[in-house]
Order: C-alpha cells, then sequence, then structure tokens
C-alpha cells in the first residue's frame, strides 16, 4: 500500500527539500493518527495542539509534533506502550518500517514517545533525494496526563489514509492552551503567535474556564486566586507582547511557512500583535 503513500507526497507539490521533509512528516503523522484510532486511543485522549489545527482546520503553517490530552484520569496510569503494537502494526500495512521508544515516567505530567523511520525516503519517488548525512524522520508524540479542566471536545472524520475518526479538544479549548502557552511558557516560541494570529482571524474565543484552570495549575499563577477575563487577559497579553524580541519570533516560525505567508511576518511587531490583542477583546 505504499502507493497511497506517494500518491499523498505526490499531492504536496513541494517546491523545496524543507518543504518536501514537511510533508513526509505530516504523512507519518496522519497514519500515527489513524493507528491510534485503531487501537481505541480516541476513547481516552484527546488530539490538541498546532498539528490538529493543522490537520484539521488547515492551519497554514507545517507542526512537528503530535499532542494530545487525556479527556479524563484513568487506571492505571497511561503508558505510550499500550499502543505500540497498533501503530507498529498500521505503518507495516502501509509498507513502512517505524520504530517506537521512549519510556515511561510516571512522575511526568506530560508522557513522551518518538516515531522514527530510516527508509522512507528510500521507498518512494521524491523530488529532493537525502543525502546519507540527513537525520532520520522523527515524530514527537506527547500527552498530558494530567490536563487542567473544563475542556471541551469534538469528533471528526478523516479519510487518509483510510477512513477514521479522531476526538479532540474544540477550538475554544484549544485556544485557551495556546494562550496559556503565550503567557507561561519559558522561552519564545513564534509558532504560538502565529497560531494566536491565525485564531484571532477567525474570530475565535478562548474557552475562559479552561484557560483559567490551566494558569492556575501550572505557570506564574500556580496556585493563586484569579479571575481570568477578557479584561485581565488583556493586560496581562500587552505585558507578554512588549517583552518579545519579535525578531527571533519570526525566525521561529519562518520554516514552517510558505513563500508567500512569510511576507506577513514583516509585520510582526509590539504594535501588531496589540492591535490583535485588541481585536481578540472586542470580539468578547
Amino acid at each position: 500500500m505504499i502507493e497511497i503513500i506517494q500518491q499523498r507526497l505526490d499531492q504536496y507539490q513541494s517546491e523545496t527539500a524543507i518543504a518536501e521533509e514537511q510533508a513526509l512528516k505530516e504523512i507519518i503523522q496522519e497514519i500515527a493518527l489513524y493507528g491510534l484510532w485503531r487501537a481505541g486511543f480516541f476513547e481516552q485522549a484527546a488530539f490538541q495542539g498546532g498539528t490538529s489545527l493543522r490537520i484539521l482546520y488547515q492551519l497554514p503553517r507545517f507542526s512537528e509534533d503530535l499532542d494530545f490530552i487525556l479527556i479524563k484520569s484513568e487506571e492505571p496510569v497511561f503508558s505510550w506502550h499500550r499502543y505500540k503494537e497498533s501503530l507498529l502494526d498500521t505503518f507495516t500495512e502501509f509498507g513502512l518500517e517505524m520504530t517506537v521508544s521512549g519510556k515511561d515516567q510516571m512522575d511526568k505530567r506530560v508522557q513522551q514517545a518518538i516515531l522514527k523511520n530510516d527508509s522512507m525516503t528510500n521507498q518512494l519517488t521524491v523530488a529532493f533525494p537525502r543525502s546519507d548525512r540527513r537525520p532520520s524522520l522523527k515524530i514527537k508524540l506527547e500527552i498530558d496526563v494530567n490536563p487542567p479542566e473544563f475542556s471541551a471536545f469534538s469528533r471528526s472524520y478523516l479519510d487518509f489514509p483510510l477512513d477514521f475518526e479522531v476526538c479532540h479538544q474544540d477550538l475554544p479549548s484549544n485556544f485557551a492552551l495556546k494562550i496559556h502557552a503565550l503567557l507561561c511558557r519559558p522561552y519564545l516560541k513564534g509558532r504560538d503567535w502565529f497560531d494566536f494570529s491565525w485564531y484571532v482571524s477567525r474570530k475565535m474565543q478562548p474557552n475562559y474556564r479552561h484557560l483559567q484552570a490551566a494558569l492556575i495549575q501550572y505557570g506564574p499563577w500556580q496556585g493563586q486566586q484569579l479571575h481570568c477575563d477578557d479584561i485581565w487577559l488583556k493586560q496581562e497579553l500587552v505585558n507578554k507582547v512588549k517583552q518579545i524580541d519579535w525578531q527571533d519570533a519570526r525566525q521561529d516560525v519562518e520554516r514552517f511557512l510558505n513563500v508567500a505567508q512569510r511576507r506577513s511576518l514583516e509585520l510582526w511587531s509590539a504594535d501588531f500583535f496589540a492591535h490583535k490583542v485588541d481585536q481578540l477583546v472586542a470580539g468578547t
């Protein structure tokens, strides 16, 4: 069934080696989602984060990792190991030999696993052949096993590699965790701000209850009494916007965009994102 993957790759019409590598990674992501669905994963967990926006809502940037959250606490403690066999069997059926690595760390809030393929580009007709020095194709899988309360969820159907269904955070809840990342992540990630702008352009409002729960659970406001509303959020976002090195932010995200989209990065500045914050609050 490798021809299905070749057809999918051809649809991207990649114009650079980086774009083609991102397309290959996205194909691996979609097959992994299918394998997880077959294993019953989406009865316990939900798709979340930038890749969910890319695959489910056509966010106009590539995303590297597969992020999930538990829908509710479960016993026994979550382990990626229980889904390893289904993932490997699924990739084998489509002609790909994958490895799944990672160890359970029960004391960690986020559990990780790594999918890796060393031969995919040798099995396909690619526009930009990889040299022996190029790294393997790797996809990180992460799940928050202690997510904040008050998330809402939706279900969507996908049709690659075959028809299947995923459970995922709804957009307001996903937006809430993106804002949490903007305010609490201890390092700059320009992709967060790209996604923020995308949400605002869709006139999306965050799930404020979920955002407040996340802020109280983890970050500078951990354990504090907090009333998270549009007034509070505007103040904190504007303060954050003033602290950002926008040149660094642009450099982080530009490799995930096509040439036309990179032009809009020239607008990135404190004034530009203060305007975005005003748009967000005006929509409440």
